[in-house]
């Protein structure tokens, strides 16, 4: 149904660093970058995540967050991981959900502007 996100940040260096680690312990990959934004997305795609430096930018308030979907759960700890070395909070370890369903997998964690994302797997295979 979404096209793409795109979300306002304070410091544009930072805040790429970790979805640039973030983003690639997915599989996504910078698609295009100008002096004001930067955009994620499959390699060789267009952008499904955009970050645009913005002042005063903050996140939403509680309720707010943004799942990307992992391509299997070594990837979830790999986002999980990457998110915590480069500036990100833990916001809940990688492990199984089930309040969500039987084969939901994921991690949450807090990026550097305090916008809640989740990496996450949902598939009987995981």
């Amino acid at each position: 149904m979404l096209h793409h996100v795109s979300i306002g940040v304070i410091d544009l260096q930072r805040s790429g660093a970790f979805y640039d680690a973030a983003m690639g312990a997915l599989g996504h990959v910078r698609v295009w970058v100008d002096e004001t934004a930067i955009g994620w997305g499959e390699p060789g795609g267009g952008d499904k995540l955009a970050i645009k430096l913005r002042s005063g930018a903050h996140a939403p308030g509680a309720g707010f967050h943004l799942a990307f979907t992992a391509p299997s759960r070594e990837a979830v700890h790999a986002f999980h991981a990457a998110a915590l070395a480069n500036g990100g909070r833990d916001n809940g370890a990688p492990g199984l959900r089930a309040h969500y369903g039987p084969h939901y997998y994921a991690a949450f964690v807090i990026d550097p502007d305090g916008y809640a994302i989740e990496a996450v797997i949902n598939e009987i295979s995981a």
